[in-house]
């Protein structure tokens, strides 16, 4: 397992020790879970804007883990903080990646906020999303404030929440 990466300054965020123990505690539940289903994997951990952060890399076994559309990810990724607070005590915001899914993803979506973007700007007209989870609506908004002339905001409630894109 490998460790490091740049902790934000930011007031109020956990301690890089107590970070890497997150990832650790994630590590050896995420490699007990490796074992029994007879999966091979690379585990690093890492630490990552106020996150612990495992990523799983290794056979194309490791797809099933991550489902459809990333739910059995995300489902994973719950059971894994809550893994972390039985055993620390603290709400964990880790971040778990497996198969380099979500790395792939967030390129995806950055792409499709930067292309509404500029469609907006081209039309003068807003457009709204698919609906997302918040992880996505955050990668999306991060790629349209990138491009001059469109702000965006959420709507909805999930699991229905949407990005709409306006041109300024």
């Amino acid at each position: 397992m490998a460790r490091g990466g740049p902790v934000s300054d930011e007031p109020n965020s956990p301690p890089e020790d107590m970070l890497v123990e997150e990832g650790e505690v994630a590590g050896d539940y995420l490699e007990t879970l490796l074992d029994i289903l007879d999966y091979d994997g690379d585990i690093e951990l890492d630490v990552v804007r106020d996150r612990a952060s495992v990523s799983i890399e290794g056979g194309g076994e490791l797809n099933s883990l991550v489902g459809s559309e990333g739910q059995v990810l995300e489902a994973l990724q719950e059971l894994t903080r809550l893994a972390v607070q039985q055993e620390l005590g603290v709400r964990s915001k880790l971040l778990l990646d497996i198969a380099g899914w979500r790395a792939e993803r967030r390129a995806a979506l950055g792409e499709l906020g930067r292309e509404a973007a500029k469609a907006v700007l081209d039309s003068s007209e807003s457009q709204t999303l698919d609906p997302m989870s918040p992880f996505e609506r955050k990668i999306v908004h991060d790629a349209v404030a990138e491009v001059d002339g469109v702000t965006s905001s959420s709507t909805g409630e999930e699991p229905n929440r949407r990005v709409v894109i306006f041109p300024e």
